[in-house]
């Protein structure tokens, strides 16, 4: 299949103004979906089961008759399209087509999506394909262009959002990154392999109201040659799989070396200060530790924050990506076939299970870059742009301060951070005293009591060294041992955001 054929009769954006009016009009957004079908059937369509939004969608309504053309795929009476939409302009610019003698149909999901300031942004994608999994990408071993997903939730979420003259979405797909990033760059560039998906980017952004952004077809950061960008985010067909059948999720490189290229690649495309943000897929090999895998991918001047979410074993994540394509769905031996191809990818390759997670790098040409690399597979509270940012403001701070200079200095406890005393009941002193943080990344850490009376006592006015002086005399210890064995602690919780720099707040 050619890639022009590839990217024919899809519509053309000429009318998206008129079609985002009468979107807009008839309530067709997140929250006007929520309310017409209520959170039951609102969270089973997310889960592509479309029965109870169906029984939603009985009326004649627009927001009802939207409901079924663009999320429920149903045809609909000429006279209802007509009375939502502006039926004539859509079917000549390709939205909508005939079926049958007295009907009309979707060509494409559009799905409302709430940006991050309230604005009512729309996603489009091939049918069938807004979430992905079970919504049936299956079938289609070529161009497929899915919507918005968790991956692709996530990776917005962990973007860090400061203004910027350039950003750089590698991959595309459907747009949702680069609609993110119009709202702070000034110029955005989007790359895809797949033409159909510049053009399902380009109708996202002009149905969503937002700037265009400048579309190049090709793969990786062939389109752009040695331009360089302030921002640089993607979630790359990460898909650790034998062979490349579907482009939206398979890289067509050997194991997770797309994902590695990616990232090095990355480091001579950012500009000073620049941030770039990956998702990814890595293998953990039999005798290698996983963190000195992916460590080893960062780019020469980069400090880099690697959080591994999720390891699934190679059955099960055989299995996870069978169902995603709908093999599970083939014939018996068919789909034991597919099976076994993946297990011996792995095989041989030595692979024992893969890990997920999110990668972030930050282009600060230090002799010492900070490469942090941990495994946190419990709830975090998205949007992390900010945590993000903050974790490598800290990497900074730390790097510049030694044990004299962190002691000189004076801390704030950060504001979102609780005390928890956990003993026995009618213990007088508590087993142990733990610190937890209620936003972000949601850590908690264990501390001594010299630990716990220095955080809560840290509110900006007194130095590191004067607090520990006064815990000395209040516990009896030597306060010249206590300078001395403190600073570790206190760097672990500027290091993980349970204590902020007073020099550094504004």
């Amino acid at each position: 299949m050619s890639t022009t054929s590839l990217a024919a009769g899809l519509p053309v954006p000429d009318q998206s103004a008129r079609l985002r009016d009468a979107l807009l009009a008839a309530d067709f957004t997140a929250d006007g979906l929520l309310d017409l079908l209520g959170a039951a059937a609102y969270a089973a369509l997310a889960r592509s089961e479309t029965v109870p939004a169906l029984r939603a969608t009985r009326g004649d309504s627009p927001l009802e008759t939207l409901v079924r053309l663009f999320l429920l795929q149903r045809t609909v009476s000429p006279e209802r399209a007509r009375a939502a939409l502006p039926l004539d302009e859509l079917l000549a610019d390709g939205w909508l087509a005939e079926d049958g003698d007295d009907g009309v149909r979707a060509t494409v999901d559009v799905r409302p999506y709430g940006g991050p300031d309230g604005q009512d942004w729309f996603i489009v994608s091939d049918l069938g394909c807004a979430v992905g999994g079970a919504g049936g990408a299956g079938g289609r071993a070529e161009g497929v262009v899915l919507g918005v997903g968790g991956a692709s939730t996530t990776l917005a979420g962990i973007t860090v959002r400061t203004p910027v003259s350039s950003a750089l979405d590698i991959g595309t797909g459907s747009g949702i990154q680069a609609l993110h990033a119009t709202q702070h760059a000034t110029r955005v560039t989007a790359t895809d392999l797949n033409p159909r998906a510049l053009v399902f980017a380009r109708l996202t952004l002009a149905l969503s109201g937002a700037p265009e952004a400048d579309l190049r077809e090709g793969s990786l950061f062939a389109p752009v040659e040695s331009e360089t960008y302030d921002l640089i985010v993607s979630n790359p067909p990460f898909v650790i799989s034998p062979g490349a059948r579907l482009t939206y999720r398979d890289g067509g490189m050997g194991g997770d070396d797309l994902c590695r290229s990616l990232v090095q690649q990355s480091g001579e495309r950012l500009n000073e200060g620049g941030f770039a943000h990956f998702l990814a897929n890595w293998q953990h090999v039999e005798g290698e530790d996983w963190q000195e895998r992916v460590r080893s991918w960062v780019p020469r001047g980069c400090d880099a924050w690697i959080v591994q979410r999720e390891v699934q074993d190679v059955t099960q994540y055989a299995e996870l990506w069978l169902r995603d394509s709908g093999d599970h769905r083939t014939a018996p031996e068919e789909y034991a076939a597919r099976y076994d191809a993946w297990l011996d990818e792995f095989e041989a390759r030595g692979t024992k299970a893969v890990g997920f997670g999110w990668i972030s790098l930050r282009k600060s040409g230090a002799e010492q870059p900070s490469i942090v690399v941990e495994e946190w597979p419990h709830p975090v509270e998205q949007p992390l742009g900010e945590t993000v940012q903050a974790h490598f403001e800290r990497q900074d701070y730390l790097r510049t301060h030694d044990d004299a200079a962190l002691l000189a200095d004076a801390f704030v406890l950060a504001p979102e951070v609780m005390q928890e005393q956990v003993g026995l009941p009618g213990a007088e002193d508590p087993e142990h005293v733990v610190l937890r943080q209620n936003r972000g990344m949601r850590r908690a850490t264990k501390v001594d009591h010299v630990g716990a009376g220095f955080a809560g006592v840290c509110d900006g006015t007194l130095s590191a060294g004067r607090i520990l002086d006064a815990i000395a005399q209040l516990v009896g210890e030597d306060p010249v041992l206590l300078r001395d064995r403190t600073p570790q602690a206190i760097r672990l919780l500027v290091a993980e955001g349970f204590l902020e720099p007073g020099s550094e707040r504004g």
